[in-house]
C-alpha cells in the first residue's frame, strides 16, 4: 500500500517532464518560424541606419526610439518569415535544407503558423506607426508585401527573382534611418545600395550549395541551363561594384579613413571569394563565400558606425 503514493508521485513527475518537453519543442518550432539568423542581420542594418541618421552633435541618444524601432522591425520581419514558410511549406518539404522547418516537418499546423505570422506582422507595423513614425511603418509594410507577393512566387517562375527580392531585402537601413530622422536622405540610400549589392553574392553562395534542392522543389533561382552565367553575373559583378560603393561614405563625409581602409579590405576579400566561385564552382568555395559574406556585412556596417563623421 505504501508504494501507491510513490507510484503516483513518479507518474506525476513524468507527466510534468513530458509537458515541459512538449512545451519546449513548441516554443522551438515557433522560434524557427521567425528565422532568427536573418533577424540578426536585419537588426544590425536597422541599427546602423538609425545611428547614422543622427548628427554627432545631437544632445542625448534616443535609446527608447531605437528600441521601439528594433522591436517593431523584428516583429514584422519575424512575421514575414513565418508567412513565407506558410506559403512555401509544400516546397520546403521537398528540400533537404528546409525539410526540418516547422511547417515542412509538421510540428506546427499551417493555420497556427498563418495566424502567428499575421499577428506578428500586423502587430509590428502598428507598433512602428504608434511608437516610432508612419514612414518607418510604411517601409516595413512595403517590404513585407513585396517579399511575400513578388519575390516568393517569382522563385518558381524566373531566375530574375533574386533581382526582384534584392529591392525589399535592402530596405532595413531605410527603416532605421527614417525612424531616427523622419525622412530618408542620401546616406540612407548609400546603405541601401551596399546592402542591395551584397545580397547577390551572398545568395549565389547559398543557391550553389543547395542547387539540387532548388531543382527538386522546382525553384528557378539557379536553373541548370543558366547556372554558369548566373553565378558570374550575380556574384562577380555586384561584388566588384561594391568595392567603389563601399568607399562612398568616406567621400561624402559620413565616415572617416579608418572605415575607408577597412571597407576596402573587406570588399576586396569579398570580391575575391565571389570570383573564386565563378571560376572554381564547388560547394567548398561557395561555403567560404557564404562565410565571408556573413562576416562582411556586419563588419563593414559596424565599422562605418564606429568611424562615423
Amino acid at each position: 500500500m505504501a508504494t501507491e503514493p510513490t507510484i503516483t508521485v513518479l507518474a506525476g513527475t513524468e507527466s510534468t517532464q513530458l509537458r515541459c518537453l512538449v512545451r519546449s519543442k513548441v516554443l522551438t518550432s515557433y522560434w524557427m518560424l521567425t528565422k532568427p539568423e536573418i533577424s540578426f542581420l536585419i537588426t544590425i542594418t536597422v541599427l546602423v541606419g538609425f545611428c547614422m541618421a543622427l548628427p554627432i552633435s545631437s544632445l542625448g541618444f534616443p535609446f527608447a526610439r531605437l528600441i521601439n524601432t528594433l522591436v517593431g522591425t523584428l516583429l514584422v520581419a519575424s512575421g514575414s518569415s513565418a508567412l513565407n514558410q506558410f506559403l512555401e511549406r509544400h516546397f520546403d518539404a521537398q528540400m533537404r535544407r528546409t525539410a526540418r522547418r516547422p511547417l515542412a516537418a509538421g510540428t506546427v499546423e499551417p493555420f497556427r503558423a498563418l495566424s502567428f505570422g499575421i499577428l506578428l506582422s500586423c502587430g509590428g507595423a502598428i507598433y512602428l506607426a504608434c511608437a516610432v513614425n508612419c514612414l518607418a511603418s510604411l517601409l516595413a509594410i512595403l517590404t513585407l508585401l513585396s517579399y511575400l507577393f513578388l519575390y516568393t512566387p517569382l522563385k518558381r517562375k524566373t531566375a530574375l527573382c533574386t533581382l526582384v527580392g534584392a529591392f525589399p531585402g535592402a530596405v532595413p537601413p531605410l527603416i532605421g534611418w527614417s525612424a531616427a530622422s523622419g525622412s530618408v536622405r542620401v546616406g540612407a540610400w548609400i546603405l541601401y545600395a551596399m546592402l542591395f549589392l551584397w545580397q547577390f553574392p551572398h545568395f549565389m553562395a547559398i543557391a550553389w550549395m543547395y542547387r539540387e534542392d532548388y531543382d527538386r522543389a522546382g525553384y528557378l533561382v539557379l536553373p541548370k541551363e543558366k547556372r554558369g552565367r548566373l553565378v558570374v553575373w550575380q556574384s562577380v559583378l555586384p561584388s566588384l561594384a561594391l568595392i567603389p560603393l563601399s568607399l562612398v561614405p568616406t567621400l561624402v563625409g559620413y565616415a572617416g579613413y579608418l572605415y575607408c581602409a577597412g571597407a576596402l579590405l573587406l570588399s576586396v576579400a569579398f570580391s575575391y571569394q565571389a570570383m573564386k566561385l565563378a571560376f572554381h564552382r564547388s560547394n567548398a568555395v561557395a561555403r567560404r563565400l557564404l562565410l565571408v559574406s556573413i562576416i562582411y556585412l556586419p563588419a563593414a556596417f559596424l565599422l562605418m558606425l564606429f568611424d562615423k563623421r
